[in-house]
């Protein structure tokens, strides 16, 4: 790594963080913003260490939290890209599954996931299962949307080349479209990995007992500010290592690709 990447990679986004919580704090010591209302970074770091051992006031300890949300997301994200993916694909390359599933996904795709929430309770309870569906409902579309457009937009000339050379059209479908969908398909996997974990809050208020989403919603019923913005901070820094993760994994898959 070249020292300008380096620095335009690690040491520039290092500033900035340090730069916004020396203002955030200061701002907060100053009494410009009461701590009732945005607690400093200071008292975070505080609560953030407390948490970790304390269950109180919501039952459990940050980590519990933490896992529990973890296995919720993690659960309906996984469950979006098993349907959701090849589902995309086919509807991209097969006319017929197009004609079929598209009207229907139309119909369903504007529905916000939060807006599934009363049916849900009445079809699935308010448990595992319930929490699960709202957010791979929330990770499923945009798994579905790029698979399509990413079969869409394989080259016809490699679809031609393909055809001349004596592929069916199901082996065209494994070794050209497939193959050529990788980067829309990826960028869907992003776009549903950060879907699933924004809908984690609403899924948890589907009477949780432990949770990210759920320890937010009791410092909003206790006025725990403390609470509320530690909970944020930990979902944005975790869909941070999430996108960093993917985005590695994306990177090893297009090599991949390009050796083929």
């Amino acid at each position: 790594m070249t020292k300008t990447n380096r620095w335009n990679t690690m040491v520039l986004p290092a500033i900035t963080i340090f730069i916004f919580l020396t203002v955030w704090e200061l701002v907060g010591a100053a009494g410009l913003v009461p701590s009732t209302y945005l607690p400093r970074p200071s008292l975070l770091v505080q609560t953030f260490f407390t948490k970790l051992k304390d269950v109180n006031p919501e039952g459990a300890t940050l980590i519990q939290n933490i896992a529990s949300s973890l296995s919720i997301s993690f659960s309906g994200f996984f469950a979006a890209l098993i349907v959701g993916i090849p589902l995309g694909l086919m509807m991209g390359y097969f006319e017929g599954v197009d004609r079929f599933t598209k009207p229907i996904f139309e119909m369903v795709r504007p529905i916000p996931p939060i807006a599934w929430i009363p049916l849900t309770i009445v079809l699935l309870g308010i448990g595992f299962k319930a929490k699960v569906f709202i957010i791979c409902f929330a990770a499923f579309v945009p798994c579905v949307m790029n698979s399509y457009t990413g079969v869409k937009m394989t080259n016809p000339t490699l679809i031609n080349v393909a055809k001349t050379c004596g592929a069916s059209r199901m082996q065209i479908f494994l070794n050209v479209s497939i193959p050529s969908a990788v980067p829309m398909v990826m960028a869907g996997v992003r776009l549903a990995l950060a879907a699933s974990w924004s809908a984690l809050v609403a899924a948890e208020m589907l009477a949780s007992s432990s949770g990210l989403g759920y320890m937010i919603q009791m410092g909003r019923l206790l006025a725990r500010p403390d609470l509320i913005v530690l909970g944020m901070l930990i979902i944005g820094l975790i869909g941070l290592l999430l996108s960093v993760v993917v985005t590695k994994l994306e990177e090893k898959l297009l090599e991949w690709r390009h050796v083929r």
